[in-house]
């Protein structure tokens, strides 16, 4: 049950502020032009590197990228020096209203929703700082529509952090999502998602959650087993797509991945068995791949017992096969680094480098990270690049990121929207 003080809270900020790009809030204190040079800039879309880099921004638009580029007379100066701008770095899979210590049931019974926005708004920052300037959050995870009321307070100005997509409080079949194993003497103990049974339930949480500011559908196409029927499905995407949302399907078994690909959901969410039939489905149909393999290396790397870590690096050996069939079929794969514990929140770009020890090369990687999200989220006009019209959303790090991928995991320079919200370097002609 959503607390009063949350709901009058989201209803405020959701009355008084905007919802689309159009309205938000423009930068503090905005010159008439600003240009920021450093000594290379990487153009995602060819791999090329551009030296002497200029990007001339009006506002919070560019509005011209090129090398030796003229300096309008007045403008404001950021001089980076020996550094590559790149374009914000997009996390296509997050959830930044979860920040868990400890188990998850212990989460939902210890933390009030106004505590888990608060948590979202930190984690927001510790992401913009980390050069990630737009985020696809895909499931509060039982802290209702709070991802909206963080969204809405980011775009006023309330609070720092990306530009975001947020698909509400999921969808999961009944007994098939956090929290397990609770006494049914409990009926009413908190989920992790909004539980259905059904084509016309389906359809009422689609609803739901839409009229509630839900700018995607994130769905559990299976867990322990595949859950959710095709038809399920289908209906849930027939009113997402009508509403002009998309549907992101949380499958990690192949069949799972098949049943939400014939359904027509619009991205696979981790993937880790899926097949190459599958693949080719997908392919087929348009299907996006996000694959938070990073994060599973991760857990992995945690466990102890050898038959146990014998299975799991096979399977993950197994799943990066399947990530290369991916990008050898064609295949749109997008980055996300799934964080869900509070040590991880900031560390998004781990998912890059994931990607490329999978055998993706640096550029397909950085691409992952920026073209491909932002083509998921929708707003490749207006982000995912350095080009004339999109939003000056820009990146520096020290090195050549194409030949040490590392260099993404330290950001030192970060602007969203013509607004400088990190800079390590200081420098001003």
């Amino acid at each position: 049950m959503i607390q009063r003080p949350l709901i009058i809270l989201t209803a405020l900020i959701v009355t008084f502020s905007p919802r689309t790009f159009a309205q938000e809030q423009s930068p503090k204190n905005p010159e008439l032009q600003t240009a920021i040079c450093a000594a290379r800039l990487l153009d995602v879309k060819t791999g090329a590197l551009v030296n002497n880099a200029v990007v001339l921004i009006e506002g919070d638009r560019i509005s011209a990228v090129g090398s030796g580029l003229s300096i309008p007379a007045g403008a404001r100066v950021i001089d980076l020096g020996d550094v590559t701008l790149l374009p914000g770095l997009i996390d296509s899979h997050t959830h930044l209203l979860i920040s868990r210590s400890g188990d998850y049931g212990t989460m939902l019974l210890t933390k009030s929703q106004a505590y888990r926005a608060l948590e979202g708004a930190s984690n927001a920052r510790r992401t913009l700082l980390a050069g990630y300037t737009a985020v696809r959050d895909v499931e509060s995870e039982g802290s209702g529509y709070a991802d909206v009321a963080l969204r809405d307070a980011i775009n006023r100005g309330l609070v720092e952090g990306p530009r975001m997509k947020v698909a509400t409080r999921g969808i999961a079949v009944i007994g098939q999502y956090h929290p397990f194993d609770v006494s049914p003497d409990f009926s009413d103990f908190p989920h992790g998602a909004q539980m259905i049974s059904g084509v016309e339930e389906a359809r009422r949480a689609v609803r739901e959650q839409i009229g509630y500011g839900a700018d995607l559908i994130k769905i559990y196409a299976d867990w322990r087993y595949p859950t959710l029927t095709v038809e399920e499905i289908r209906v849930i995407v027939e009113e997402a797509h009508k509403a002009g949302r998309t549907v992101a399907a949380h499958a990690q078994s192949s069949e799972g991945a098949r049943n939400a690909v014939v359904a027509g959901v619009d991205s696979i969410e981790h993937g880790n068995r899926i097949d190459r039939a599958t693949l080719e489905l997908m392919k087929q149909k348009g299907v996006a791949w996000v694959p938070t393999h990073g994060h599973r290396l991760e857990r992995y790397a945690a466990i102890t017992d050898d038959e146990t870590r014998r299975r799991t690096e096979a399977r993950d050996r197994e799943t990066q096969k399947m990530l290369l069939t991916a990008r050898d079929l064609g295949v749109k794969i997008a980055a996300g680094y799934d964080p869900a514990l509070e040590n991880e929140h900031g560390f998004n770009a781990r998912e890059i480098v994931a990607l490329t020890t999978a055998g993706l090369t640096n550029l397909e990687a950085i691409r992952a990270a920026t073209m491909s999200g932002a083509e998921l989220l929708g707003w490749q006009d207006r982000i995912g690049s350095l080009e004339p019209g999109k939003f000056a959303d820009v990146i520096a790090v020290s090195g050549n990121p194409l030949s040490d991928i590392k260099q993404l995991e330290h950001v030192s320079f970060v602007m969203k929207g013509g607004v400088v919200v990190k800079d390590e370097h200081k420098a001003r002609k």
